[in-house]
C-alpha cells in the first residue's frame, strides 16, 4: 500500500504533535519529581508500577520493562540503581529459578507516597499548559475523556 506525500506529512505532523505533548508533560513531571523526591520520571514510573502488584502476583523483569517503556538492559540498570538506594528488592521466582521478580521495599513505598502529590499536581499543570497550545488541545481532551471512562 503506497501513501501519498500528503498522507506522509499528516503522519509526520501527528507524530511531532504527540512528541510535543509527551515532552511538555515529561519536562513538568521531571522538575517536580526531582524537587520533591529526587526521582526521575522513569524512576517514579517504576516505583508506581511495582506498587500496583497485588498479593502474590509479581511482574517479571520483562513485564516491568514493557510497563516502563524501557529496553530490558535499561530496566536492569534502573532496577539496580533503585535497589542500591534501598527502594526495591529483587528475588528469584520460586516456580522458575530463571525468573526474577522485583518489589518495593518500605522505603520505596514511602518515597512513592511522598512523590505522588507532586507528580499529580505537575501532571495537572502540564495538561493545563498543553490545553493552551492549539494543536495539543484535542490530545488533552481525549486524554481527559479516557480518564473519565476509567473512573466510571
Amino acid at each position: 500500500m503506497a501513501f501519498s506525500d500528503d498522507d506522509k506529512e499528516v503522519r509526520a505532523q501527528g507524530w511531532r504533535t504527540l512528541a510535543l505533548f509527551h515532552d511538555l508533560i515529561a519536562a513538568e513531571l521531571e522538575g517536580a519529581l526531582q524537587r520533591s523526591a529526587e526521582l526521575s520520571v522513569v524512576e517514579y514510573t517504576l516505583l508506581d508500577v511495582l506498587s500496583r502488584q497485588v498479593g502474590e502476583h509479581h511482574l517479571r523483569m520483562q513485564q516491568v520493562a514493557r510497563a516502563t517503556a524501557l529496553s530490558r538492559s535499561a530496566t536492569t540498570r534502573l532496577v539496580t540503581r533503585l535497589e542500591e538506594r534501598g527502594l526495591l528488592a529483587r528475588f528469584l521466582c520460586v516456580d522458575d529459578r530463571r525468573g526474577i521478580y522485583t518489589e518495593l521495599t518500605a522505603a520505596g513505598h514511602a518515597l512513592l507516597e511522598q512523590a505522588r502529590p507532586s507528580h499529580d499536581e505537575a501532571l495537572e499543570r502540564a495538561l493545563q499548559q498543553a490545553e493552551k497550545v492549539p494543536e495539543l488541545g484535542p490530545l488533552v481532551r481525549s486524554f481527559e475523556a479516557g480518564h473519565q471512562l476509567v473512573r466510571e
